[in-house]
């Protein structure tokens, strides 16, 4: 009987030092993984930050006027480096690839995908061209055309206004004394 409270002491003895030592081993695990996903997160922003400074003699180009781009790298849950308000460059799942994409009302749309920064430099050099343009079409749409000067006529000069008062005011006068007129001799 003692044999068996002996093994039961032991076994209470190991049991919590096998599950201590197992939960060290986990927290070592989760931060490990932890800092595996700092590292890709960490090499997503540096890829990024490469591309932006590839992006710069495009952006260097743009008229100063043009307040059209907004670049900027945001280094959220997912970081993005924002050309415009709809458009940004993303890493895709392996962490290597570029993608540029664009948000519209239907969904997000893919306009470029590559390995290479130099191919999604080309591809934002023809976004950037492209909303220059429709920007062009659209303050070119919104400028209303002069508008042609009235003819002006030689031969007759202008009426005014107060002829046509006049001759409204005399004929009203004249219609309230033709009234008062028929009211007296009806009542005669």
């Amino acid at each position: 009987m003692a044999d068996a409270q002996n093994r039961n002491a032991g076994a209470e003895q190991v049991r919590p030092m096998r599950l201590r030592d197992a939960l060290r081993q986990a927290r070592i695990e989760a931060a490990d993984r932890t800092g595996v996903v700092v590292d890709l997160r960490d090499a997503e922003i540096a890829r990024l930050e490469i591309l932006n400074e590839a992006l710069d003699p495009l952006f260097a180009e743009i008229p100063d006027g043009v307040d059209l781009f907004d670049r900027g790298l945001s280094q959220g849950d997912t970081p993005r480096l924002w050309i415009d308000v709809v458009a940004h460059v993303m890493m895709g799942r392996d962490k290597r690839i570029y993608r540029f994409v664009q948000d519209t009302r239907f969904g997000r749309i893919v306009l470029a995908e590559s390995h290479e920064a130099a191919k999604i430099v080309d591809a934002i050099t023809d976004y950037v061209a492209r909303r220059l343009i429709e920007r062009e079409h659209a303050l070119t749409a919104a400028t209303p055309l002069p508008a042609p000067p009235a003819p002006v006529s030689v031969d007759k000069p202008r009426r005014s206004g107060f002829g046509i008062f006049v001759l409204g005011f005399v004929a009203g006068a004249l219609a309230l004394f033709a009234l008062a007129l028929f009211a007296a001799l009806r009542n005669m």
